[in-house]
């Protein structure tokens, strides 16, 4: 299952709360180019831009809607087809790299954030928001749906990299050792949602993936049925009837010394 950037921007709004909070926690004044990786339909390449409106911005995915989603939204800036592990800039070290949701999907970071450090000028940051939420009730639900049905064999690699969450002491170790000075924080958001099926679908935009992407479109609609009745319990209507989802994310601002 290809990323969608039509379901991704459902949540528009409760997606780049973090990453508006992670830029503005970023110490450069200024700079000459800052790349955005796993930039998704732009949302946070917009915000980085708007930091620094004299850099030059480039936004880096590997999901060809995306790029295209994002091309949409800011025709005058440069957006490139990449994978994250194979990003390089052949023209030099940048000033700073900002990753928003993204690098929780990819593995051996222990390996992939001392390369990333590497690729700063001195001085340059390293910003970077993950969700953490691997632990949350709404994410045990999706694996012990994915268990019990019928496509439990297909199902059983859907989880994340066990290497793709990390506590804070993890990333503070691994960038200080890669020769930067590191601030690392966690937030819990907690995201108003009208009702438990928007929780389906916000998860249908990132979580849920994995594990739809080996079921053919019956399997799906049944799969994500189960999954609605399995969490139902979990968010008890508010006064207004609106939902909260409880999202803890891990913030980190490496900076190359």
């Amino acid at each position: 299952m290809s990323w969608s950037a039509r379901q991704y921007v459902k949540f528009e709004d409760e997606r780049t709360r973090p990453v508006r909070d992670l830029i503005a926690r970023i110490p450069n004044r200024e700079a000459g180019v800052a790349v955005d990786l796993g930039c998704g339909p732009g949302n946070s390449t917009e915000l980085l831009l708007g930091r620094f409106p004299e850099a030059q911005v480039v936004g880096i995915d590997n999901s060809a809607d995306m790029i295209a989603a994002a091309r949409k939204r800011m025709p005058d800036t440069a957006f490139e087809l990449h994978d994250i592990t194979a990003w390089s800039r052949a023209e030099g070290a940048v000033d700073v790299i900002l990753s928003n949701a993204a690098l929780q999907w990819v593995p051996d970071h222990g390996s992939l954030l001392p390369a990333l450090v590497g690729r700063l000028k001195t001085g340059g940051a390293l910003a970077v928001q993950m969700p953490h939420n691997l632990d949350e009730p709404a994410h045990r639900a999706m694996r012990i749906v994915a268990a019990d049905g019928p496509w439990g064999d297909r199902l059983a690699a859907a989880a994340r990299p066990a290497d793709g969450q990390h506590e804070p002491a993890y990333y503070y170790d691994v960038l200080g050792a890669a020769g930067a000075t590191v601030d690392v924080w966690m937030t819990i958001y907690h995201h108003v949602m009208p009702d438990v099926a928007a929780v389906v679908e916000w998860f249908k935009g990132s979580a849920l993936r994995p594990f739809l992407a080996p079921l053919d479109a019956d399997e799906q609609q049944a799969f994500l049925a189960h999954y609605l009745e399995a969490i139902s319990p979990l968010f008890p209507p508010r006064h207004d009837g609106s939902v909260l989802l409880p999202f803890p994310r891990l913030f980190f601002v490496a900076t190359r010394v």
